[in-house]
C-alpha cells in the first residue's frame, strides 16, 4: 500500500499503526521498502540508533538512499564512522549534504561564531534548510527515534505525519531501549562512534556537543553553547516540540 501525504488523512495513519503495531522493526521497514521504495530516504547522523537502523535496512533495501547533514563542524570521528560505515555496506547511497555557505562565507556574512551569538540561525542555514532541500523528492522518511529517550518522543508512532517538510516520517526503532540497542550493536559488531566509549551518547557539531555526566539524561551533552539549545539542531527534537518532531534523524 502507497500512501503520499498529501492523500493520507489522521484516520490513515491511526489503520497503519494499528496494522502494524505487533511487527517488529524489520517488518516496518519492508512495510516502508513496498509502500515507497526509492522514494524513501534515511535522514541519518550515524548515531547508536542509525547503527542499528542502517544494518536493519540493509536486509530489506541493498541500495537504500542515506542522506547525512554534513555541517562542516562534525567530529572526526563522525567522519570516520561514515567510512567504514561505507566499507561495511557498499551497495548504500550515501549522500554527505553540506550547507550553501562554507564556514568561513558564513562568518563573512554573519560574524564569526554564529553557533554561539544565533545558534538557531546557525543551525537553520546548516542543518534544516539543507534537510528540507534534500527530502524534496521523496514522500517519506526514516528516523531513529525511540520513545524511551524522551517525553517528547514518548507518543511517536511507526508512521508519522511530518507536517513541517508534507512528508511521512516512519520510525522503527521507536519500541528499542538504550540497552537493546547496544546488544545488537555488540552481538552483530556492528561499528559505532568512537565518541560513545567517551560518554558522549549523542553526538552532534563539536561545538554544541559535551561529555554527559552520570545521572544526566543522555540528551543533555547538545546543545552547549552558552547553555542555550538550538531549536532546529538534529538530533533536534526536544527543543521545541512542534519543530523537532518533524527534523530528528538519529
Amino acid at each position: 500500500m502507497s500512501v503520499r501525504y498529501h492523500t493520507a488523512q489522521h484516520e490513515d495513519y491511526e489503520t497503519l499503526n494499528r496494522k502494524l503495531h505487533n511487527k517488529d522493526s524489520l517488518d516496518v521497514l519492508k512495510w516502508a521498502d513496498h509502500s515507497f521504495g526509492n522514494r524513501l530516504i534515511y535522514a541519518c547522523s550515524f548515531g547508536a540508533e542509525a547503527m542499528v537502523l542502517l544494518d536493519l535496512l540493509s536486509k530489506v533495501q541493498k541500495d537504500a538512499r542515506i542522506l547525512f547533514l554534513d555541517t562542516d563542524f562534525h567530529f572526526k570521528e563522525t567522519k570516520q564512522l561514515i567510512e567504514r560505515v561505507e566499507k561495511r555496506y557498499p551497495s548504500f547511497e550515501i549522500t554527505q549534504a553540506k550547507p550553501a555557505l562554507t564556514p568561513v562565507e558564513q562568518a563573512n556574512v554573519h560574524g564569526d561564531r554564529l553557533w554561539e551569538t544565533n545558534p538557531d540561525l546557525c543551525c537553520q542555514m546548516r542543518k534544516l534548510d539543507v534537510l528540507e532541500h534534500h527530502l524534496q523528492p521523496y514522500d517519506a522518511w526514516l528516523s531513529g527515534l525511540r520513545r524511551e529517550q524522551s517525553p517528547t518522543r514518548a507518543n511517536t508512532e511507526y508512521v508519522n505525519a511530518d507536517h513541517k517538510f508534507q512528508k511521512i516520517k516512519v520510525c522503527p526503532l521507536i519500541h528499542w531501549t538504550e540497552e537493546e540497542i547496544w546488544m545488537y550493536i555488540r552481538l552483530h559488531q556492528l561499528p559505532y562512534n568512537e565518541l560513545h566509549d567517551q560518554h558522549y551518547p549523542s553526538i552532534g557539531c563539536t561545538h554544541c556537543t559535551r561529555p554527559v555526566l552520570p545521572g544526566e539524561d543522555e540528551r543533555a551533552g547538545r546543545w552547549q553553547v552558552l547553555a542555550r539549545q538550538s531549536v532546529v539542531c538534529i538530533q533536534k527534537e526536544d527543543v521545541r516540540r512542534e519543530v523537532s518532531k518533524s527534523i530528528s534523524t538519529e
